[in-house]
């Protein structure tokens, strides 16, 4: 991540100073305000069926913040998924799943909340459905790797803390337009779906480690196992 860069966020409002300690504290990565480099994305993610939206842009100084990027090679999809699971709403299956859930919080959830900025997966609809595949072990991790990454449905830079927020300087509020913008988002959402069915049409492969794999083995946060599986 350059330290001076443009973000975006996507709103049915125009934001010109975002409010730290607004929004809702069960999203991806918690409280925070949540952009992206894209402004074709955050210009999806503004639009509903019904109501346009607004890409508002930010000048953003990083210099000096504390940074945690979630897909620069030091973590996995595990930490990815141990913070999701921590900050989502969701029930898990008894068994396996609840079981694993825990597991992973306990062995795989990084030290995140004191960083200034977070940069990751953006887990909408489809991303959630595929972790929540890969909990209840209908999904590899070699596949749910390959699926988050085919999907291509957006990586997003979350500002966590005060300091980060005053470091946006606003630019402007471009319109998104529902009708050019909600179908691109349902289009996108189909993609990764599409990509996900091919992936489970795959199989069972005897050698595909899932999640009763992790747990029967106690695989560690820097298994060199886990590495070695993301990597093929």
């Amino acid at each position: 991540m350059e330290r001076k860069i443009v973000l975006y966020h996507g709103s049915q409002y125009i934001i010109r100073t975002p409010a730290y300690g607004k929004g809702n504290r069960h999203n991806d990565y918690g409280l925070g305000f949540y952009c992206t480099e894209s402004p074709e994305l955050a210009k999806e993610w503004a639009c509903t069926e019904a109501n346009s939206g607004y890409a508002n842009a930010y000048d953003f100084d990083a210099e000096g913040l504390s940074i945690l990027n979630l897909q620069n090679g030091e973590y996995t999809i595990l930490n990815w998924l141990a913070i999701l699971w921590e900050n989502r709403v969701f029930q898990p299956a008894a068994g396996i799943a609840e079981e694993g859930k825990e597991y992973l919080l306990r062995t795989f959830l990084p030290k995140y909340r004191s960083f200034d900025v977070m940069i990751g997966y953006r887990a909408d609809d489809s991303y959630f459905s595929f972790a929540n595949a890969f909990l209840n072990n209908s999904l590899s991790l070699r596949q749910l790797e390959r699926v988050m990454m085919l999907g291509k449905l957006g990586e997003q830079v979350v500002l966590k803390s005060k300091r980060a927020l005053e470091r946006l300087s606003f630019r402007e509020a471009s319109v998104a337009e529902k009708e050019i913008y909600y179908p691109r988002r349902n289009s996108r959402d189909a993609k990764a779906r599409a990509a996900y069915r091919e992936e489970r049409e795959d199989g069972r492969a005897a050698d595909e480690i899932y999640l009763v794999d992790i747990l029967r083995e106690e695989w560690g946060n820097h298994d060199a196992r886990l590495r070695r599986n993301l990597s093929e």
